[in-house]
């Protein structure tokens, strides 16, 4: 039985080490206590920091740390799909760097899948203690919406680590999409998943990658992704703002017909011209976003591009 643990990795050089020794600890005890052997892949995800050297120097040291290193920054979620790509085991766990992701979870999850009829052991945080609240409410925000208005199944607090059976982890490898938001694939293809919670672990070192913005434009990657309402909303919009202006013709047209009032008050006009641009170019803002999705599918264009791995070590 191999494990396969996935860990992309973003200028992460002073928790590497640590998280290294803690998952080196826990599968040592998971060896002795399931027979279970293990390979680990850190995928450098174009770092400017000592993060490639140091996986170097781990594989030299351990033949069960495998490492990628693209040729520039591409993100997570190509991170993630290369390390999955890369993983020979027949169970495969996904986390991150900084010990947010407790490893001391993997017994348990991996006992769900030995012993329970489930495909995936994932996790989600209880509480969100040390994000800022605005942050916080957004968030609970999205997975509402998301929710709502598509067909994946995103549980509010859920992380991106966790431990699958190799037929799911083939299942989304059969997802070679370019727009990629792991969250939403993960909820798409289904298969039983047991949710495990846990409360919130700050980061053992270095600083989150994640501010604010980026984590707003994530979440409309997800919408756009795996959700056509916003193009639903922009047609319901043309039609509202039609039967308005309608509905202000007749009213125009019946005063000056009974009380001779001539239509007076330019700027309302103008107000109310500004309010229909607006939305004008809200929809076709909408109709782009999902255009430029399409264009970079199409292009078919490489998720990422592998600079070194540890083979080349070996050469």
């Amino acid at each position: 039985m191999l494990l396969s643990i996935v860990v992309p990795c973003y200028n992460e050089q002073e928790a590497l080490p640590l998280f290294y020794k803690e998952i080196t600890r826990v599968a040592g005890e998971m060896q002795a206590s399931h027979g279970a052997d293990f390979e680990f892949i850190f995928v450098d995800d174009g770092s400017k920091d000592d993060t490639l050297s140091i996986a170097r120097s781990l594989h030299k040291e351990d033949g069960r740390v495998r490492y990628i290193s693209f040729s520039r920054n591409f993100g997570k979620e190509a991170g993630i799909l290369a390390g999955l790509r890369a993983a020979k085991g027949d169970y495969v766990a996904l986390m991150d760097a900084d010990l947010q992701d407790p490893p001391s979870l993997l017994p348990q999850m991996l006992d769900t899948l030995l012993n329970e009829d489930y495909d995936c052991a994932a996790t989600r945080r209880t509480t969100r203690k040390g994000e800022p609240p605005i942050r916080s409410f957004f968030a609970r925000m999205f997975y509402r919406i998301i929710n709502k208005i598509s067909d994946a199944d995103i549980v509010d607090g859920a992380r991106d680590y966790r431990l699958m059976r190799r037929r799911m982890v083939d299942a989304i490898l059969d997802m070679p999409e370019y727009n990629r938001f792991s969250k939403g694939i993960f909820g798409w293809v289904g298969f039983k998943t047991k949710w495990l919670e846990y409360v919130n672990v700050e980061r053992v070192a270095g600083e989150t990658k994640w501010n604010f913005w980026k984590l707003f434009l994530y979440s409309l990657e997800g919408i756009i992704g795996f959700s056509t309402a916003p193009l639903a909303l922009a047609s319901l919009l043309g039609i509202f703002f039609c039967l308005l202006a309608f509905i202000g013709i007749l009213f125009i047209i019946v005063r000056s017909f009974f009380w001779h009032d001539p239509t007076a008050g330019w700027q309302s006009l103008a107000c109310i011209i500004l309010l229909c641009s607006g939305v004008q170019l809200f929809c076709i803002g909408v109709l782009g976003q999902y255009l430029a999705k399409t264009y970079m599918e199409v292009k078919n264009r490489p998720v990422y591009i592998v600079r070194e791995t540890e083979e080349d070590q070996a050469s």
